[in-house]
C-alpha cells in the first residue's frame, strides 16, 4: 500500500518576510488510494476495529496532531 502522507515543496520567495516552511505535508484518505475494496483485505480483531473506526487494516488512517 502506498503512503497516505504526502509532501510537497512550496515556492519560497526571497522577499517573503516570514520564516519559510521548506517541506509541507498533508494526509490523503486511504479511500482515495484504494478506489474499490478488493476481497481478502487483512482485518483487525473486532475489539480493535471498534476503537479505530474501521475493520480493514488498509483503510485505517491514523490521526496526526501536527504534520511536520
Amino acid at each position: 500500500m502506498r503512503s497516505h502522507i504526502k509532501r510537497y515543496f512550496p515556492h519560497i520567495s526571497p522577499y517573503d518576510p516570514c520564516t519559510p516552511i521548506r517541506v509541507k505535508t498533508y494526509v490523503v484518505p486511504p479511500s482515495v488510494l484504494i478506489p474499490f475494496q478488493p476481497s481478502g483485505l487483512p482485518m483487525f480483531p473486532l475489539s480493535r476495529a471498534m476503537r479505530l473506526g474501521t475493520l480493514w487494516r488498509d483503510l485505517y488512517s491514523p490521526y496526526h496532531r501536527r504534520m511536520i
